[in-house]
């Protein structure tokens, strides 16, 4: 595969401004798993209205285009109170509104709008997980605004920098879960003199157990990455060294971001299908959500203050964005065909197209940050956005895929 490095570059700096965002840790496993109820799942006779009929089975629902939808939000800013500081755009300032009145249409299709009722009887006594880095946080932190329109949830636990939430809904004995994770994989940083050096060795071969021991109690996954791979990376298996992202080393081969992520993913997926005491029967993968950085990378006056979306001739299905998605779907359907002879199913939330006519959903300048005024984020999501159509997405390709499980 070719370098993805020319493109890249930019990205790497991106990513060290939202390290604080993206640093979302995790300690030992505190007791979740104590509410033990043998609440069956949904009977495959039982109805979701919308979801059950043969043409939203067979239709790509990521195949579209953006739409005007005088509805809006389903939530607003001061409705749902779980909405991070540093993705309350409108508290910090932003003042246009028009973001908010769009709503993806697939080509061949109605996609849903997500049903908070319908999902929490759905999810009845499960456990789902959010595994990923600080855009898989702002994607459940968007299920929990949705989902608190039905239930107010309990905040059963934050660790001590609140690296980790567990979130339960009792009437529904449901339990939502964040596990933060940099690279799926193990990696540890590189320290000069004591201090951070920003480079970090990954370990193909080991799974990061920071999520990776929480995996056994979990009914649903989803998980993602990308965003800590663009950064210097030296990659090892077994034997050693192997490769790197932008490292520059002599007699080290520099492979580029995909690279690294297409193993990643590949060694969290087959730590999926391998583990025996996992009980997890549907693992979704959501894949990359781009960046929108424009006149300039995040340190160089880089911004995103469009206020509506593209359309669909107006992105590029040959970027390095899509390439990291194709990738990322290549490994998606090797664990399907794997899993599928162990009785588990993976299915895909493919957000990228959708989300890459979508430059207006950023915080851009107005997230807040006390610490590096003047810097725009042009990574995450604005609550409520373009994000919470992850969840019209995610309800629908659930429900598909929990439908051809036999539990």
């Amino acid at each position: 595969m070719g370098k993805l490095s020319p493109f890249f570059m930019p990205l790497l700096l991106v990513t060290l401004i939202f390290v604080p965002f993206l640093f979302y840790s995790i300690n030992p496993l505190n007791p979740i798993s104590r509410h033990v109820l043998l609440i069956k799942p949904p009977s495959p006779s039982i109805s979701f209205p919308g979801y059950n009929d043969g043409i939203l089975k067979e239709c790509d629902l990521f195949e579209g285009h953006w739409v005007p939808d005088l509805h809006g939000s389903p939530y607003t800013n001061s409705s749902c109170t779980t909405i991070p500081d540093s993705k309350n755009c409108f508290r910090h300032g932003r003042s246009d509104t028009d973001f908010l009145n769009w709503r993806w249409k697939p080509k061949q299709c109605v996609l849903p709008r997500f049903d908070p009722n319908m999902f929490l009887e759905f999810a009845k006594g499960k456990k789902l997980g959010f595994v990923g880095d600080s855009v898989a946080r702002n994607h459940m932190e968007s299920l929990l605004c949705l989902l608190s329109k039905v239930e107010t949830p309990k905040d059963e636990y934050k660790d001590s920098e609140d690296r980790k939430r567990i979130w339960y809904f009792p009437s529904h004995d449901f339990t939502l879960i964040i596990l933060w994770t940099r690279f799926l994989v193990h990696g540890e940083e590189r320290m000069i003199n004591g201090s951070s050096s920003g480079t970090f060795d990954l370990y193909l071969n080991k799974i990061d157990e920071e999520w990776s021991k929480d995996l056994p109690v979990l009914d649903y996954v989803i998980i993602s990455d990308a965003h800590w791979f663009f950064r210097p990376i030296y990659l090892h298996d077994r034997t050693g060294v192997v490769g790197c992202v932008y490292c520059n080393t002599p007699n080290v081969t520099d492979y580029g971001v995909g690279f690294a992520l297409k193993l990643a993913l590949r060694s969290a997926l087959k730590h999926i299908n391998n583990c025996k005491k996992c009980k997890a029967r549907v693992t979704l993968v959501r894949t990359f959500s781009p960046s929108h950085f424009e006149d300039g990378a995040w340190n160089t006056g880089g911004r995103c203050n469009k206020t509506g979306p593209l359309s669909e001739s107006e992105i590029n299905l040959s970027s390095p964005e899509w390439e990291l998605r194709s990738l990322q779907m290549e490994e998606i359907e090797k664990a399907r065909k794997e899993g599928g002879k162990l009785r588990k199913r993976f299915g895909v939330l493919d957000v990228t197209r959708a989300m890459m006519m979508r430059p207006d959903g950023h915080p851009g300048e107005f997230w807040g940050n006390k610490w590096m005024k003047g810097y725009n984020d042009c990574v995450h999501w604005c609550m409520p956005g373009p994000i919470d159509v992850w969840n019209d997405f995610f309800m629908a390709i659930l429900i598909r895929e929990a439908s051809f499980v036999s539990w």
